[in-house]
């Protein structure tokens, strides 16, 4: 966990008092937190939070080993807290943020801060968005799934939103370095387990919402009420919708925040094209944004989804201060996040990507992009993770065999499942006949689909996306698709 040079110092009693708890043992100075064990640093208090299988007081023994002076946990932890001073709190995770962030002194009310949720788009949302802060001159960070940015360092992500511990941690770095902005990807599990509490946005935006997660929430309405809580005064003062979607239009209709809206289809939003026209260098746009700001250039991005990332990301820099014609002008030298429809080309006469699509409604919009770029064959890989939403396995199984004229289903990440089994879920009673398969190794089904190309053809592999591991029955194995894309091709040739 990345922490600020300039140490800070707190009193135990002054965190107990902040989350309205007493404090029965002696007093202690605190220079640091972590709910890590295996981070913690003398001084530290030690977040012991409940986990969905251990609880973290079961490390309070390490952390204290290691230098901890104090704990903040559950009664269900205090029982496990090693004589150490306990903070005893009714919700850990919750007090986590809240102790987290005045701990820091509100980091991010110090930058200009974006929160970017939904099922699709946040990464290439805050992407586009960071590189156009980055391209204005404006130091920037940037905190989600694929990487963290501090300006051009780059860090490893554990997690597509941090603990709130790491995150205002790393926010108060970003601070300490003069950062002036940062784009944080804001996940449900993030707002469900309270890792942004204390936080507080200058924007946040909406992309869409499909099936995803319903192994983590009960239904889509728990999963939409779950992205919803992020729309509120506690955590923003702006929102920024897309509401080409009905679920968009109704959470434009149901929050209190003001918001401007953003639409891909109708003129009558905030933000909107007046067209886009595909190119074979990506689409020629022109928008159309409040008080009647004009951007118009070529955007080296193709795809619809793309054009939503793009407008959301451009209608947020200007509400940050950047000047449209500046945004005019850096719009050539936009890039897609890595593992994001990114393309692999080493010489083959046919066109090649990678792509996370990990929903139904993903895989279909990234197959329909294919689709509008090619005259030959749609080849497209495809698998489901294990151990993650099974009721969307038979629909990511139908949205392939649709968008493809070779579809390929292969494994993702089985994890502790069988893969074998897996792959029936997402074929259910259909039939697999040639020019389709099912190819359980991964590494052969994609070495069958360079197999199957030709020229003018394209290949999409979903699912994987930047990922560089594939996990089966609990190890995880060295796997990169676009390597492994780019070995099958040089094999072939």
């Amino acid at each position: 966990m990345e922490r600020p040079l300039l140490t800070t110092t707190q009193s135990l009693s002054d965190i107990a008092s902040l989350v309205g708890s007493s404090l029965s043992s002696h007093d202690c100075k605190i220079t640091g937190l972590t709910n890590n064990s295996s981070a913690v640093e003398p001084g530290d208090i030690f977040l012991a939070l409940p986990g969905e299988k251990v609880h973290g007081a079961s490390f309070v023994k390490d952390a204290k080993s290691r230098g901890a002076v104090a704990v903040l946990t559950d009664k269900k932890g205090a029982e496990l807290s090693q004589d150490l001073p306990t903070v005893v709190v009714a919700n850990p995770r919750k007090s986590a943020g809240d102790v987290s962030a005045w701990f820091y002194s509100e980091p991010m009310r110090d930058l200009f801060s974006v929160g970017i949720t939904g099922t699709n788009g946040k990464t290439t949302t805050t992407t586009l968005l960071h590189q156009i802060w980055m391209g204005a001159h404006r130091e920037s960070g940037l905190i989600g799934t694929v990487e963290t940015r501090i300006g051009t360092e780059v860090l490893a992500s554990a997690r597509t939103t941090p603990e709130s511990c790491d995150l205002q941690s790393l926010i108060a770095v970003m601070r300490e370095r003069h950062l002036r902005n940062v784009a944080v990807e804001v996940s449900s599990h993030s707002l469900t387990l309270h890792r942004i509490q204390g936080s507080h946005f200058n924007i946040v935006g909406f992309t869409n919402l499909t099936q995803d997660h319903l192994d983590f929430h009960v239904d889509m309405e728990d999963y939409y009420l779950a992205k919803k809580q992020l729309f509120t005064f506690e955590f923003a003062d702006l929102a920024v919708i897309n509401i080409d979607t009905e679920i968009g239009l109704r959470l434009s209709r149901e929050i209190e925040l003001p918001f401007l809206s953003l639409s891909r289809t109708s003129t009558s939003a905030d933000w909107s094209y007046q067209s886009a026209t595909p190119t074979n260098h990506g689409t020629e746009i022109s928008i159309r944004g409040t008080g009647g700001v004009l951007i118009e250039g070529i955007l080296p991005l193709h795809g619809e989804f793309n054009l939503d990332n793009a407008l959301m990301a451009i209608a947020i820099a200007v509400q940050s201060g950047v000047d449209p014609i500046e945004i005019a002008s850096l719009l050539p030298q936009l890039r897609g996040a890595q593992g994001r429809f990114e393309s692999v080309n080493v010489g083959q006469q046919f066109h090649c990507f990678v792509d996370y699509a990990h929903t139904p409604d993903a895989v279909t919009q990234v197959l329909d992009a294919v689709r509008s770029m090619t005259a030959g064959k749609v080849i497209g890989v495809l698998g489901c993770g294990g151990d993650r939403d099974k009721s969307k396995r038979h629909l990511m199984g139908l949205a392939l065999l649709q968008g493809c004229d070779v579809a390929i289903f292969t494994s993702d990440n089985p994890r502790s499942e069988d893969p074998s089994a897996i792959l029936k879920e997402m074929v259910g009673d259909r039939q697999i006949v040639a020019p389709h398969h099912v190819i359980v190794d991964r590494k052969q089904a994609i070495v069958q689909a360079v197999k199957s190309a030709s020229s003018q053809d394209v290949i999409i592999v979903l699912g994987k996306g930047h990922e560089n591991g594939q996990e089966i029955s609990g190890v995880q194995y060295p796997f990169d698709d676009r390597l492994e894309l780019a070995s099958a091709i040089e094999s072939n040739s």
